[in-house]
């Protein structure tokens, strides 16, 4: 969902030897999470209650938190995911006591309901990804965005996850004012086939992919004994909450290098799954390129030197980072050497990540 983007100036804290952006306004931690997501042999019916045994013995995702990551939402929701040769399985329990939804036409805008939310960024690239809303009535958007909007990315509306089952169930009683409902929950089958369309890597065996959710929730009116969003006593609708698993700092979605990281294991034991170091300087970059954004917006025109870009010593892990602004016709790229993996890790004007060996 294309969300107003609350600026933030970041600073950076060390701890352990590790890098970690935090808002300076609250001085808090903040880092994408992850999950570790196991193969299963196991026939899941995808009917929105997940009863399987695959099911009750997948962990949880922790309780979604507010995007900016510090208001606790009013209701719980919680996220399971699985997957096996065909499909990766997401299951998602919302608490709710007024399950509601009106839109029943495919790929309208479904966040003007309340709905669950899920974006996949195969390859990390920050393009090419993939959006997907489903509200109380089981009606679907999917989308693919060829890149963020803040970059100027268009998306393409007719682009669908072919093959995919979606179902819902409710534990109360739709578009019913007249009780009070427990909550709702979905079941998501999106086949690797349609997910693997606009990257090269193919189904993530002991690899990870970047994925989160978002759950949008809205005060509502009752009219005429239905529901409607609230509005306030000039009749503007009132903003909607965002509650997302990984939080995103800011209100906006659409920044995929914050996303959590899934991992997809394929053992049958439990599996621990460390954030590769790679990954700390692409947040890094990322830190920079928005720094970059912020001055273009605030004085017209972009840094042209990495010395006015990068102020102080860059340490992760121990390991001193040293970005280069590179200037050419095209725009500019942010480069690293990475000291960890010997490659060069790039991020683009244009936003999107490149990780290349330098020995190639």
């Amino acid at each position: 969902m294309d969300q107003n983007t609350l600026k933030i100036l970041f600073t950076l804290v060390f701890f352990s030897g590790s890098l970690f952006v935090v808002s300076q306004n609250e001085q808090k931690v903040i880092f994408p999470k992850s999950y570790v997501a196991y193969k299963t042999s196991e026939v899941i019916k995808v009917d929105g209650k997940g009863d399987e045994v695959s099911w009750k013995n997948a962990e949880w995702t922790s309780r979604f938190i507010d995007i900016e990551g510090e208001k606790k939402p009013f209701y719980d929701t919680q996220v399971k995911m699985l997957w096996n040769d065909t499909y990766l399985y997401f299951y998602a329990e919302m608490e709710e006591p007024h399950v509601w939804a009106t839109l029943k036409q495919r790929d309208t805008i479904i966040f003007h309901d309340k709905d669950f939310e899920i974006f996949i960024d195969p390859d990390g690239d920050t393009h090419n990804y993939i959006e997907f809303e489903m509200n109380a009535l089981n009606t679907v958007w999917d989308l693919l965005i060829v890149k963020p909007y803040r970059d100027g990315g268009p998306f393409m509306n007719h682009w669908d996850i072919k093959g995919m089952k979606t179902a819902v169930h409710i534990d109360g009683t739709l578009n019913d004012p007249n009780d009070a409902d427990k909550g709702w929950s979905v079941e998501v089958a999106m086949p690797w086939k349609a997910l693997t369309e606009t990257t090269k890597r193919k189904t993530p065996e002991n690899d990870y992919w970047r994925i989160n959710f978002s759950r949008v929730n809205w005060q509502h009116n009752l009219v005429n004994g239905e529901y409607q969003r609230k509005k306030d006593d000039q009749g503007n609708l009132l903003p909607e909450y965002n509650w997302v698993w990984s939080p995103q700092e800011v209100i906006n979605m659409h920044e995929p290098e914050r996303w959590g990281y899934v991992y997809f294991s394929t053992e049958k034991k439990e599996e621990l799954f460390a954030i590769p170091k790679d990954e700390k300087i692409k947040w890094e970059l990322y830190r920079l390129y928005r720094k970059q954004k912020q001055f273009r917006r605030k004085e017209g025109e972009w840094i042209s030197t990495i010395d006015n870009l990068v102020s102080t010593p860059l340490l992760i892990d121990g390991q001193k980072i040293e970005p280069e602004l590179e200037v050419h016709s095209q725009g500019w790229n942010i480069n690293v050497l990475s000291p960890f993996s010997g490659n060069v890790l790039t991020v683009r004007e244009d936003g999107r990540f490149i990780n290349e060996n330098s020995k190639e």
